[in-house]
């Protein structure tokens, strides 16, 4: 995938710690994505990359340090406050409403964005992912586990983020559905310019997908550079891309 245009930095996290009471899970964590890049963040589990996301996203609030949209501090700011300047989030786990039809998830995010638009990006995310299209009154909670990715992906969608963060998107799905999820995360970049930090287990998928990477190692950032790069680095390769 070729390197998006130097330009401005969508999101820029400078010497973050976090900490729930008096356990420590991000220390002095330094990170940026920029305009319209794919950024992926590797690591065990534990590592803390889902407080990070978490923290970005102001739950909890960052104990040290700064974290910037679009040059704006937001460190301080609510969750609300900070999903309005465009920032949406697909949750590990998925979390959408079991008992509420694919419609109603996918109207409930759209709440912040324009009611002119939602026919438009309701269109858009059916596009993106058929099958939805398909399950449009089924309840959420009948649907397959990669049905409810694609739920919980295009709830965060018709949100119209400039910035998308994506926990495990393919925590406990088939492989056949894996490629399906990762194919639409880049075509979200692609025909979006939509940028994207995608937190990832699956280290294959996600170096192959994104321009930059970095790995989390105990709340720090232990490497980082172009994932190209990581992708042949030997110590990513034999902690997590199985030697």
């Amino acid at each position: 995938m070729a390197l998006p245009a130097v330009g401005a930095a969508m999101l820029e996290i400078e010497n973050v710690s976090a900490a729930y009471g008096p356990v420590r899970a991000l220390d002095g964590v330094n990170l940026n994505v920029g305009m319209g890049e794919i950024v992926t963040l590797i690591g065990a589990n534990g590592a803390g990359k889902t407080t990070l996301l978490m923290t970005i996203c102001g739950r909890p609030s960052a104990k040290a340090g700064r974290i910037k949209l679009k040059g704006q501090d937001i460190t301080a700011l609510p969750t609300h406050r900070i999903a309005a300047l465009g920032v949406a989030h697909a949750p590990e786990g998925r979390h959408i409403f079991a008992r509420m039809s694919v419609r109603e998830n996918l109207q409930l995010g759209a709440t912040l964005a324009a009611p002119a638009n939602f026919a438009r990006n309701l269109d858009r995310v059916l596009t993106l992912f058929p099958r939805l299209a398909e399950r449009i009154d089924q309840r959420g909670g009948t649907l397959s586990g990669g049905e409810q990715q694609m739920v919980a992906i295009g709830r965060a969608l018709m949100a119209e983020p400039d910035l998308l963060l994506l926990d495990e998107p393919s925590l406990g799905l088939a492989p056949l559905v894996v490629r399906q999820i990762f194919a639409a995360i880049g075509q979200i970049n692609r025909e979006r310019g939509t940028s994207i930090l995608l937190v990832e287990q699956n280290a294959h998928h996600a170096l192959a997908l994104a321009h930059r990477g970095y790995v989390l190692v105990a709340g720090e950032i232990a490497l980082e550079g172009k994932a190209a790069d990581l992708a042949v680095n030997p110590q990513v390769r034999d902690a997590y891309l199985g030697g």
